[in-house]
């Protein structure tokens, strides 16, 4: 499978990212581990997770993702380094503050390389911004990890185009390794914050993109189109947002490519993404082999200038 480079990491990968959010949660340890091995064995080769994954389920504590992770990759018979593995270090778990601070990132990759059970990580991500820690902190503790072998890339989720701005400049001043991955939310629906100042920025400064929520938490399959569709589902909360007139307008102008193509509306909505300028793979998540189906099919699938000027105008 043809692989895209990863921003300036020097890292490569497939362009479909699998989101490890529900291994643990939503997939047991059986059936995520069926799931990485048929996305390997597909060409797939990087897999997102973050320390914090699942502590918003009764009775986990964070860390079930990424051990479940381990786990697979000790007894796969994928190599080491022919799998990508992208975790995420100071996002809040339960209330408690984690933050970006020297020595909670220093504490969190040690935990996540053992939970791993590996000895490095390939892409590192500050999780979101955190306001009470100086950037130069931050980076200089992901400089000593870098050094030190345990990381090889960094990157940041949830920043704004000013906020990734004051990074680089940050980095630059102090001769401290920069950001070269973006992880923010954008799909069909939600694309305000992204399209703009930040895609440009990400572009000119040759930053890679691996967006999260690519399918809307299920919306974008075309599964819930009514409040009642969402009742018992494990993201009612996220899904239910989006039926609404706008919501059930991007899904129109789906079904009419759909009509076209003969394509399932979740291949059309990675399709989508894998067009756009900026974006160098999306993330998404599978819970069973027929969803992961949806990967191939969404990198094969080649959308018309005509397709995409009809889905963006409906999600404006």
């Amino acid at each position: 499978m043809e692989k895209r480079s990863l921003g300036r990491t020097g890292l490569s990968i497939a362009p479909i990212v699998f989101g490890g959010n529900v291994f643990g949660w939503t997939a047991d340890e059986k059936t995520s581990f069926a799931l990485l091995d048929a996305f390997f064995d597909a060409g797939f080769n990087a897999i997102d997770t973050a320390d914090v994954y699942s502590a918003w389920v009764d009775g986990h504590e964070g860390g079930e993702s990424e051990t479940i992770i381990g786990k697979w990759l000790k007894q796969s018979s994928v190599k080491r380094e022919d799998a990508v593995i992208v975790t995420k270090v100071g996002f809040d778990n339960r209330g408690q503050k984690t933050g970006l601070s020297a020595k909670w990132i220093a504490e969190a990759v040690d935990a996540s390389l053992k939970r791993l059970q590996t000895d490095y990580i390939d892409l590192y991500l500050a999780h979101k911004p955190d306001a009470e820690v100086p950037l130069e902190e931050t980076l200089t503790a992901f400089a000593k990890l870098k050094e030190q072998g345990k990381i090889r890339a960094i990157g940041c989720s949830n920043y704004s185009a000013s906020q990734l701005q004051e990074a680089l400049d940050t980095a630059a001043k102090n001769d401290l390794p920069r950001y070269d991955v973006l992880q923010p939310e954008y799909n069909l629906y939600n694309r305000a914050d992204f399209e703009g100042p930040l895609a440009d920025l990400c572009v000119a400064e040759e930053i890679g993109v691996i967006n999260y929520y690519s399918l809307a938490a299920g919306f974008l399959t075309g599964k819930y189109r009514a409040k009642a569709d969402t009742e018992g589902v494990a993201r009612s909360y996220r899904v239910g947002e989006y039926v609404n007139t706008r919501g059930l307008a991007v899904l129109g102008a789906m079904d009419a490519v759909a009509v076209e193509t003969g394509a399932k509306l979740a291949d059309i909505a990675l399709a989508w993404l894998l067009r756009k300028k900026a974006v160098t793979a999306p993330i998404a998540s599978a819970t069973s082999l027929s969803q992961l189906e949806s990967f191939k099919r969404a990198v094969d699938l080649k959308l018309t200038d005509e397709m995409m000027t009809l889905l963006d105008k409906a999600g404006a």
